[in-house]
């Protein structure tokens, strides 16, 4: 007795062309009786609901159906038999796709077989060197008394009021001017080129490039006009490259009065009851950052050397799908913030400039599965109990709510997989061969 599996499996035939080392080419063609049942459970479900004079309903001869509504159904059988019939073929040929197939297919006729082709792309095969003993440098985490001095010196500065200098007093830089401003284009102001009581530091390069030059030597009270030229690759396409005229009222000329450094001035910045120890906390803080640094850094030169160990195609649609994440995050984040030509004018640009990042993160997360997979890494139920229960402390949610956000967002597995990412990059780390860098 054949099961309806095997039934199935004789009404479509697969033949398999490898395109490349992650494209396979299936070439599928449906048995002419499978397209004949197609074609009659179209006609039947048409005829049921169809209304045309002359005849009462579910009545309609077939023919007289064909000649009003057969290019739809021959349209709609088409897109029905592949969806039908592609994870059976896919499944006959042993594949597992990682991105949408691209399928090009001919219009089915009915009492012939159909036949169309699908573009598969799946995950290349990885044959890993070995993984112990890679090279890797790790930069010093260091901090010398210079940096803390300069972190200081910011505190320092952020926390200088303003006061305004006398009378008459020109412009210069670290001087804070209060400016109004209307930009113009063409003897006509433009949008997003006009401000108020706007607070401008020279010499820190906040606006384009010249116009707080032109600036500087200007008094309180005095009329400033400012041309500067926009650079060619400026975000808003309408003035990259243009020259603009601004119209400037210097309405006021301040200076930072900068504090001493000492026991009151750490008391002022926050709950230090010394400068001694102020300079303590700095250092803390600047050692923290400079660890996590030197392990992303270590992290990442572990990765060039396995990289540049195992070349290997990659599949263009799991590049295209990462790159669409970022722009997406990206879209979301200011979509609210920046007009919307100037926002997709930016995002076209991203698409180009991010292609790269995206592409090194598949590479990384194909090779990170590989070692996982040789190496037998898995991450089990406690281990991501103990990731969620993690995550919502640090987030100040109950772990019950986040695990129900992550199971309806079905995104339980992605963190399984994360965390396996994750032992597997560790693992390569702790079997490296980790040099410090050549002293400069």
């Amino acid at each position: 007795m054949t099961t309806a599996a095997q039934e199935a499996r004789r009404e479509i035939d697969v033949r398999v062309t490898e395109t490349s080392p992650v494209v396979r080419t299936l070439e599928v063609e449906v048995d002419a009786k499978r397209v004949a049942r197609a074609f009659d459970r179209a006609y039947r479900e048409v005829g049921r609901r169809a209304t045309v004079r002359g005849f009462r309903p579910g009545k309609v001869p077939r023919s007289v159906l064909e000649r009003l509504y057969g290019a739809s159904i021959v349209e709609d059988l088409e897109r029905g038999l592949v969806a039908e019939t592609l994870p059976e073929a896919v499944a006959q040929a042993g594949l597992q796709p990682v991105a949408e197939p691209a399928i090009e297919a001919q219009p089915p006729a009915d009492g012939s077989s159909f036949r169309y082709s699908a573009r598969i792309e799946i995950k290349p095969a990885l044959v890993l060197p070995s993984i112990r003993g890679l090279p890797a440098v790790r930069p010093s985490a260091e901090v010398r008394f210079e940096e803390v001095e300069e972190q200081l010196e910011g505190l320092r500065q952020r926390h200088a009021p303003l006061v305004e200098e006398p009378e008459g007093t020109a412009a210069a830089r670290g001087n804070v001017l209060t400016i109004d401003y209307v930009g113009r284009l063409a003897g006509e102001a433009f949008e997003g080129g006009t401000g108020q009581d706007v607070e401008l530091e020279l010499g820190t390069g906040r606006f384009i490039p010249g116009f707080e030059e032109q600036l500087e030597g200007a008094r309180t009270g005095d009329d400033r006009e400012v041309i500067v030229r926009f650079p060619d690759g400026y975000g808003n396409a309408v003035l990259a490259g243009k020259e603009v005229t601004f119209q400037v009222k210097v309405a006021a000329v301040k200076r930072r009065a900068l504090p001493e450094l000492d026991d009151e001035f750490a008391r002022d910045v926050g709950d230090f009851s010394t400068l001694a120890d102020l300079r303590a906390r700095i250092r803390s803080d600047l050692e923290t950052a400079r660890a996590h640094e030197a392990d992303t850094a270590t992290r990442r030169s572990v990765l060039d050397a396995l990289l540049a160990r195992v070349p290997f195609d990659v599949p263009p649609g799991m590049v295209d799908r990462r790159l669409q994440r970022r722009l997406s995050a990206a879209h979301r984040q200011f979509e609210k913030s920046a007009p919307h030509d100037e926002l997709h004018q930016q995002l076209d640009r991203w698409a180009v400039e991010w292609r790269p990042l995206a592409e090194r993160e598949v590479r990384e997360a194909l090779l990170l599965e590989a070692v996982a997979a040789q190496e037998g890494l898995v991450a089990d139920d406690t281990e991501l109990d103990a990731r969620l229960e993690a995550m919502a402390t640090e987030q100040g949610v109950e772990v019950a709510k986040l695990r129900k956000a992550y199971q309806e967002a079905e995104l339980l597995e992605a963190l399984r997989v994360q965390i396996v990412d994750e032992k597997a990059l560790a693992l390569l780390v702790r079997e490296a061969r980790i040099e410090a860098p050549p002293v400069a």
